[in-house]
């Protein structure tokens, strides 16, 4: 098999592992997975606002798992970890699964997307963007668009800082899609920079003069008495 085609295969490969587990734990809060290469088999880490249905009673759901990924997807010696989200409102995936869940009970899409930015940003969010596609007040589709924050569209941030989510939301005129795409708190950007104040030599040599003379107990005369005495001086010579 050509290198171009192992990458290809192993990118289909892991978008149809990333579809069927978040069908499978839709009801956990899947929030994602990362899919590893290791010399004992891959690594598969499941990030899930609830570990405990991931697991299943005595291992029941992971066992399941691991076998559908050997058999059916072709997954060399899968080793399953679940991982519990930390802060469920900075997870893309997760926050996308709420929004079409709240589209699917019949909220109204510009509150439901309002309400979405609010939270993630209230959590420490550097920026966020939520996009809705589909039937949205009509037979015709449309796209509407919330934005707040910082958020980047292109360049090597997109991939490495970015994280995206994407649900579909089932109703009677048709299927709405949700794209969440969102920056975590705490992420440095290339673009940052901070302004700081740089103190010069002669700022120094200044601050040093001020403080001898604060501490010192004598006035220091001004440059107008010593030109005043050097005059009187002059004077009395001639």
């Amino acid at each position: 098999m050509a290198v171009e085609r192992k990458f290809v295969s192993e990118g289909v490969r892991k978008v149809r592992v990333e579809r069927h587990l978040g069908h499978e734990l839709k009801r956990a809060g899947y929030g994602g997975m990362d899919l590893i290469r290791t010399p004992l088999g891959t690594q598969v880490t499941i990030f899930a606002e609830k570990p405990g249905i991931v697991i299943g009673k005595g291992g029941k759901v992971v066992r399941t798992l691991t076998q559908d990924l050997a058999t059916t997807y072709g997954v060399e010696s899968p080793q399953i970890e679940v991982q519990q989200v930390d802060n469920p409102n900075l997870n893309a995936q997760i926050m996308a699964e709420r929004l079409a869940s709240a589209l699917e009970r019949g909220w109204y899409f510009r509150k439901a997307g309002s309400s979405t930015i609010r939270r993630i940003m209230e959590s420490g969010a550097l920026g966020c963007e939520v996009v809705i596609s589909g039937k949205l007040t009509g037979a015709r589709g449309r796209v509407q668009k919330f934005t707040e924050g910082y958020i980047k569209h292109s360049g090597d941030p997109v991939n490495t800082l970015v994280e995206k989510g994407y649900a579909v939301a089932v109703k009677k005129l048709g299927v709405i899609g949700v794209q969440v795409r969102l920056i975590p708190p705490g992420a440095l950007l290339p673009d940052h920079f901070e302004v700081t104040a740089e103190v010069t030599k002669k700022q120094r040599n200044m601050a040093h003069i001020t403080r001898i003379s604060d501490n010192d107990e004598e006035e220091i005369p001004d440059f107008e008495d010593f030109a005043h005495d050097d005059q009187e001086e002059f004077m009395e010579e001639e």
